[in-house]
């Protein structure tokens, strides 16, 4: 999706499955949980909850899985395995996630994360992968009132930066997320770790394999950036 572009002010970064590889702990998570409560949790009915704020997750599962389904188990369930296997596996980063930031500060971009995850779950999950300060504000899915694909957390990112969102280069790597930066009128790159469907293409501004490539895409855009500034005819007396 192209938007009316101004020159690139600040970048906006999803959190799980993008910057960190924290998905695969979250479905391993919730799909054991289903699985002790005596429901399957398939990898269809994964994916239609990846990207979505905790509230919308468990309102698909319960109409998945009907009134039988119990929410207060699942609650009581998850967080816990979600826990063993960080223990066990820690948090990583992903590829190219320090060139970006780098890119970034080199630049002076402001850059803030807009994550689904409420603000407790975010802020333990960037301690524990070692990205504590490296933001300038965090907004979660807790602070607004509608989650991804609405643009609510998008929008408020920009607000809180100061910044317009036509300036804004925004980061995703779910359907969901994709969809949310677009109807923010922010340009999104998707970096999709499953096989984006043709509304999400449609939503982004381009697909990339890795965060090497959408830093790549960004540079390019500063370059553009820089060249228009350049070449603009100046005052003449």
């Amino acid at each position: 999706m192209d938007v009316a572009r101004m020159p690139v002010a600040a970048i906006i970064l999803d959190m799980d499955g993008l910057m960190v590889d924290t998905e695969p702990l979250y479905k391993t998570a919730w799909q054991a949980a289903c699985t002790e409560l005596g429901f399957d949790l398939n990898d269809e009915r994964y994916a239609k909850i990846v990207g979505r704020p905790l509230p919308d997750c468990e309102r698909v599962l319960a109409e998945e899985f009907g009134p039988s389904f119990s929410l207060d188990k699942l609650r009581a369930r998850w967080p816990a395995i979600w826990r063993e296997e960080v223990g066990r596996l820690g948090i990583q980063t992903k590829p190219g996630l320090d060139a970006l930031l780098a890119l970034a500060e080199e630049h002076r971009l402001d850059v803030a994360v807009a994550t689904s995850t409420n603000a407790d779950w975010a802020r333990s999950t960037l301690e524990r992968a070692g990205l504590t300060n490296r933001f300038d504000i965090i907004v979660t899915g807790d602070q607004i009132a509608r989650g991804k694909p609405a643009p609510d957390i998008y929008l408020e990112a920009a607000r809180r930066l100061g910044v317009a969102p036509g300036a804004c280069v925004a980061i995703e790597d779910s359907e969901a997320g994709i969809q949310s930066i677009a109807a923010a009128g922010m340009l999104g790159i998707l970096v999709p770790h499953w096989t984006p469907s043709a509304a999400a293409r449609a939503a982004a501004h381009t697909v990339v394999p890795s965060l090497h490539e959408a830093c790549e895409v960004i540079a390019g855009l500063l370059a553009r950036d820089a060249n228009l500034i350049v070449s603009t005819p100046g005052d003449h007396k």
